[in-house]
């Protein structure tokens, strides 16, 4: 397992730290964590539990992203390689 996946930390400037854009960074590295965790693992089912509740906290920070800003909403998508909620 991986300890210190991370992804791309240098996407966000440090003036942006507690943005939204960070923060669905930071779960994104989470959910990668908790997800390589389950394919070794896989009846943990609190560990499940938490990857479920961090998967919607970034669900609904996204789609807040998607109504306030479509561009930087685009943008992040593009940038993380994954499809959003929409």
């Amino acid at each position: 397992m991986i300890k210190n996946l991370s992804v791309r930390p240098s996407l966000i400037p440090r003036e942006q730290r507690g943005s939204v854009e960070s923060q669905v960074c930071y779960l994104t590295n989470r959910i990668k964590r908790l997800t390589e965790h389950l394919d070794l693992h896989g009846r943990d089912y609190s560990s499940q539990r938490g990857l479920w509740k961090i998967v919607g906290k970034r669900k609904r920070l996204l789609i807040y992203l998607f109504k306030k800003d479509k561009l930087r909403y685009k943008n992040l998508i593009g940038q993380l390689d994954f499809r959003g909620p929409r």
